[in-house]
Protein backbone atom coordinates (compact mmCIF):
# COMPACT_ATOMS: atom_id res chain seq x y z
CA UNK A 1 0.00 0.00 0.00
CA UNK A 2 1.24 3.48 -0.79
CA UNK A 3 2.00 5.49 2.34
CA UNK A 4 0.50 8.99 2.30
CA UNK A 5 1.45 10.71 5.52
CA UNK A 6 0.72 14.14 6.95
CA UNK A 7 3.70 15.46 8.91
CA UNK A 8 3.18 18.45 11.21
CA UNK A 9 6.03 20.64 12.38
CA UNK A 10 7.66 19.94 9.02
CA UNK A 11 9.60 23.19 8.69
CA UNK A 12 12.39 22.28 11.13
CA UNK A 13 13.80 19.73 13.54
CA UNK A 14 12.27 16.28 13.88
CA UNK A 15 9.27 17.06 11.69
CA UNK A 16 11.44 18.15 8.79
CA UNK A 17 13.69 15.12 9.21
CA UNK A 18 10.68 12.79 9.17
CA UNK A 19 9.45 14.37 5.94
CA UNK A 20 12.88 13.91 4.35
CA UNK A 21 13.18 10.27 5.47
CA UNK A 22 9.64 9.49 4.33
CA UNK A 23 10.28 11.02 0.90
CA UNK A 24 13.45 8.93 0.56
CA UNK A 25 11.35 5.84 1.19
CA UNK A 26 9.11 6.84 -1.71
CA UNK A 27 6.14 7.81 0.44
CA UNK A 28 3.84 10.69 -0.38
CA UNK A 29 4.20 13.47 2.20
CA UNK A 30 2.06 16.47 3.07
CA UNK A 31 4.30 18.69 5.19
CA UNK A 32 2.51 21.16 7.47
CA UNK A 33 4.02 24.12 9.34
CA UNK A 34 3.63 27.86 9.84
CA UNK A 35 6.66 29.09 7.87
CA UNK A 36 5.97 29.21 4.17
CA UNK A 37 9.55 29.86 3.04
CA UNK A 38 10.87 26.83 4.91
CA UNK A 39 8.15 24.62 3.52
CA UNK A 40 9.03 25.84 0.02
CA UNK A 41 12.63 24.76 0.59
CA UNK A 42 11.48 21.38 1.88
CA UNK A 43 9.25 20.88 -1.16
CA UNK A 44 12.10 21.78 -3.52
CA UNK A 45 14.41 19.28 -1.82
CA UNK A 46 12.00 16.37 -1.44
CA UNK A 47 9.09 16.86 -3.84
CA UNK A 48 6.61 16.67 -0.99
CA UNK A 49 3.38 18.64 -0.89
CA UNK A 50 3.06 21.40 1.70
CA UNK A 51 0.47 23.40 3.59
CA UNK A 52 1.03 26.54 5.64
CA UNK A 53 -1.04 26.26 8.81
CA UNK A 54 -0.98 27.30 12.47
CA UNK A 55 -2.32 24.34 14.43
CA UNK A 56 -3.49 26.57 17.28
CA UNK A 57 -6.06 28.04 14.85
CA UNK A 58 -9.39 26.28 14.29
CA UNK A 59 -9.65 27.78 10.80
CA UNK A 60 -6.18 26.60 9.81
CA UNK A 61 -6.84 23.10 11.10
CA UNK A 62 -10.07 23.04 9.07
CA UNK A 63 -7.97 23.84 5.99
CA UNK A 64 -5.57 21.06 6.97
CA UNK A 65 -8.43 18.57 7.23
CA UNK A 66 -9.64 19.56 3.77
CA UNK A 67 -6.13 19.23 2.33
CA UNK A 68 -5.45 15.89 4.05
CA UNK A 69 -8.73 14.48 2.75
CA UNK A 70 -7.93 15.54 -0.81
CA UNK A 71 -4.42 14.13 -0.32
CA UNK A 72 -5.86 10.77 0.72
CA UNK A 73 -3.89 10.60 3.96
CA UNK A 74 -3.27 7.11 5.37
CA UNK A 75 -1.16 8.30 8.28
CA UNK A 76 -0.51 11.23 10.59
CA UNK A 77 2.86 12.06 12.13
CA UNK A 78 2.23 14.84 14.63
CA UNK A 79 5.47 16.49 15.69
CA UNK A 80 4.51 20.14 16.22
CA UNK A 81 5.02 21.36 19.79
CA UNK A 82 7.57 23.04 21.99
CA UNK A 83 8.77 24.27 25.37
CA UNK A 84 8.78 27.77 26.84
CA UNK A 85 10.94 28.70 29.82
CA UNK A 86 12.73 26.71 32.53
CA UNK A 87 12.05 28.70 35.70
CA UNK A 88 10.91 27.31 39.07
CA UNK A 89 7.13 27.04 39.36
CA UNK A 90 6.51 30.36 41.17
CA UNK A 91 8.52 32.22 38.52
CA UNK A 92 6.82 30.64 35.51
CA UNK A 93 4.21 32.68 33.69
CA UNK A 94 0.67 31.75 32.81
CA UNK A 95 1.35 33.02 29.30
CA UNK A 96 4.09 30.39 28.88
CA UNK A 97 1.84 27.68 30.33
CA UNK A 98 -0.97 28.71 28.00
CA UNK A 99 1.42 28.69 25.07
CA UNK A 100 2.69 25.20 25.88
CA UNK A 101 -0.80 23.78 26.32
CA UNK A 102 -1.89 25.40 23.05
CA UNK A 103 1.14 24.02 21.18
CA UNK A 104 1.33 20.56 22.72
CA UNK A 105 -2.16 19.59 23.85
CA UNK A 106 -4.91 21.58 22.18
CA UNK A 107 -3.23 21.45 18.76
CA UNK A 108 -2.93 17.67 19.09
CA UNK A 109 -6.61 17.44 20.01
CA UNK A 110 -7.59 19.58 17.03
CA UNK A 111 -5.50 17.62 14.54
CA UNK A 112 -6.53 14.19 15.81
CA UNK A 113 -10.21 15.11 15.86
CA UNK A 114 -10.01 16.59 12.39
CA UNK A 115 -8.02 13.87 10.65
CA UNK A 116 -9.50 10.77 12.27
CA UNK A 117 -12.43 10.51 9.79
CA UNK A 118 -10.03 10.53 6.82
CA UNK A 119 -7.73 7.98 8.47
CA UNK A 120 -10.69 5.74 9.14
CA UNK A 121 -11.85 6.11 5.54
CA UNK A 122 -8.37 5.17 4.27
CA UNK A 123 -8.75 1.66 5.74
CA UNK A 124 -11.81 0.83 3.62
CA UNK A 125 -9.80 -1.46 1.32
CA UNK A 126 -8.65 -3.63 4.20
CA UNK A 127 -5.48 -1.70 5.06
CA UNK A 128 -4.24 -0.10 8.27
CA UNK A 129 -3.91 3.58 9.17
CA UNK A 130 -1.19 5.02 11.38
CA UNK A 131 -1.09 7.79 13.97
CA UNK A 132 2.29 8.68 15.42
CA UNK A 133 2.64 11.47 17.98
CA UNK A 134 5.89 12.88 19.32
CA UNK A 135 5.66 13.72 23.03
CA UNK A 136 8.81 13.69 25.20
CA UNK A 137 10.44 11.88 28.08
CA UNK A 138 9.17 14.95 29.94
CA UNK A 139 5.71 13.37 29.68
CA UNK A 140 6.64 10.73 32.24
CA UNK A 141 9.71 12.09 34.02
CA UNK A 142 9.46 15.40 35.91
CA UNK A 143 12.56 17.54 36.28
CA UNK A 144 13.46 20.81 37.97
CA UNK A 145 12.49 23.76 35.80
CA UNK A 146 10.22 21.67 33.60
CA UNK A 147 6.86 22.17 35.30
CA UNK A 148 4.87 23.66 32.42
CA UNK A 149 6.44 21.44 29.77
CA UNK A 150 6.14 18.35 31.99
CA UNK A 151 2.46 19.12 32.53
CA UNK A 152 1.74 19.79 28.86
CA UNK A 153 3.53 16.70 27.59
CA UNK A 154 1.91 14.52 30.29
CA UNK A 155 -1.48 15.77 29.11
CA UNK A 156 -0.57 15.11 25.47
CA UNK A 157 0.55 11.58 26.35
CA UNK A 158 -2.73 10.95 28.18
CA UNK A 159 -4.64 12.11 25.11
CA UNK A 160 -2.72 9.63 22.93
CA UNK A 161 -3.23 6.80 25.42
CA UNK A 162 -6.98 7.42 25.49
CA UNK A 163 -7.17 7.55 21.70
CA UNK A 164 -5.50 4.14 21.48
CA UNK A 165 -8.21 2.75 23.75
CA UNK A 166 -11.00 4.47 21.83
CA UNK A 167 -9.95 3.04 18.44
CA UNK A 168 -9.83 -0.48 19.87
CA UNK A 169 -11.19 -2.88 17.28
CA UNK A 170 -10.32 -0.59 14.36
CA UNK A 171 -7.37 -1.06 11.92
CA UNK A 172 -5.58 1.99 13.29
CA UNK A 173 -2.28 1.83 15.13
CA UNK A 174 -1.54 4.63 17.59
CA UNK A 175 2.12 5.16 18.39
CA UNK A 176 3.85 7.54 20.78
CA UNK A 177 7.49 8.59 20.45
CA UNK A 178 9.19 10.04 23.54
CA UNK A 179 12.59 11.55 22.69
CA UNK A 180 15.11 12.61 25.27
CA UNK A 181 17.97 15.01 24.52
CA UNK A 182 17.80 15.94 20.84
CA UNK A 183 20.02 18.71 19.53
CA UNK A 184 18.04 20.65 16.93
CA UNK A 185 18.50 24.16 15.66
CA UNK A 186 15.49 25.63 17.45
CA UNK A 187 14.05 23.68 20.40
CA UNK A 188 16.28 25.04 23.18
CA UNK A 189 16.68 28.40 21.46
CA UNK A 190 12.90 28.93 21.54
CA UNK A 191 12.71 27.67 25.11
CA UNK A 192 15.28 30.25 26.23
CA UNK A 193 13.78 33.13 24.24
CA UNK A 194 16.61 33.31 21.72
CA UNK A 195 19.46 33.15 24.26
CA UNK A 196 22.02 31.18 22.23
CA UNK A 197 24.41 30.76 25.17
CA UNK A 198 21.73 29.10 27.32
CA UNK A 199 20.62 26.93 24.42
CA UNK A 200 24.19 25.78 23.75
CA UNK A 201 24.78 25.05 27.44
CA UNK A 202 22.09 22.34 27.38
CA UNK A 203 24.31 20.19 25.14
CA UNK A 204 27.73 21.37 26.33
CA UNK A 205 30.15 18.49 26.82
CA UNK A 206 27.57 15.83 25.87
CA UNK A 207 29.04 13.22 23.55
CA UNK A 208 26.68 12.57 20.64
CA UNK A 209 23.31 13.98 21.70
CA UNK A 210 20.56 12.73 19.44
CA UNK A 211 19.90 14.52 16.17
CA UNK A 212 16.56 15.04 14.47
CA UNK A 213 17.79 12.58 11.84
CA UNK A 214 18.31 9.89 14.50
CA UNK A 215 14.75 10.25 15.77
CA UNK A 216 13.27 10.40 12.27
CA UNK A 217 15.01 7.16 11.33
CA UNK A 218 13.42 5.36 14.29
CA UNK A 219 10.02 6.89 13.55
CA UNK A 220 9.97 5.99 9.86
CA UNK A 221 11.32 2.52 10.62
CA UNK A 222 8.32 2.03 12.91
CA UNK A 223 5.92 3.32 10.25
CA UNK A 224 7.49 1.03 7.64
CA UNK A 225 6.60 -2.10 9.63
CA UNK A 226 3.58 -4.11 8.44
CA UNK A 227 0.38 -2.24 9.28
CA UNK A 228 -0.71 -4.74 11.93
CA UNK A 229 2.50 -4.15 13.93
CA UNK A 230 2.16 -1.27 16.40
CA UNK A 231 5.07 0.02 18.44
CA UNK A 232 2.81 1.70 20.98
CA UNK A 233 5.57 3.54 22.83
CA UNK A 234 9.25 4.14 22.16
CA UNK A 235 11.67 6.13 24.29
CA UNK A 236 14.75 7.39 22.43
CA UNK A 237 17.74 8.82 24.32
CA UNK A 238 21.43 9.26 23.57
CA UNK A 239 23.69 6.86 25.46
CA UNK A 240 25.01 9.84 27.43
CA UNK A 241 21.54 10.45 28.89
CA UNK A 242 20.56 7.79 31.40
CA UNK A 243 17.63 9.76 32.81
CA UNK A 244 15.89 13.01 31.94
CA UNK A 245 18.11 14.80 34.47
CA UNK A 246 21.10 12.40 34.44
CA UNK A 247 23.34 13.41 31.56
CA UNK A 248 27.03 12.54 31.32
CA UNK A 249 29.21 15.42 30.17
CA UNK A 250 32.58 14.50 28.78
CA UNK A 251 33.85 11.51 26.81
CA UNK A 252 32.05 8.21 27.25
CA UNK A 253 34.56 5.64 28.53
CA UNK A 254 34.23 1.99 29.52
CA UNK A 255 35.09 1.28 33.15
CA UNK A 256 38.11 -0.86 33.75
Amino acid sequence: MEQRIVVTGASSGIGRAVAVHAARRGWRVLGVARREERLATLAAETGCETLVADLTSDDDVARLVEAATAFGATGLVHVAGGALGSAPIPATTLDDWQGMFDMNVLSTKRVLTGLLPQLRASTAGGTYASIQVVTSIAATTPYVGGSGYNAAKAAEKALVDVLRLEVHGEPIRVMEVRPGMVRTEEFSLVRFEGDQAKADAVYEGVQDPLTADDVAQVMTDALALPGHVSIDEVVIKPVAQTHAWMVHRGPLQAKS
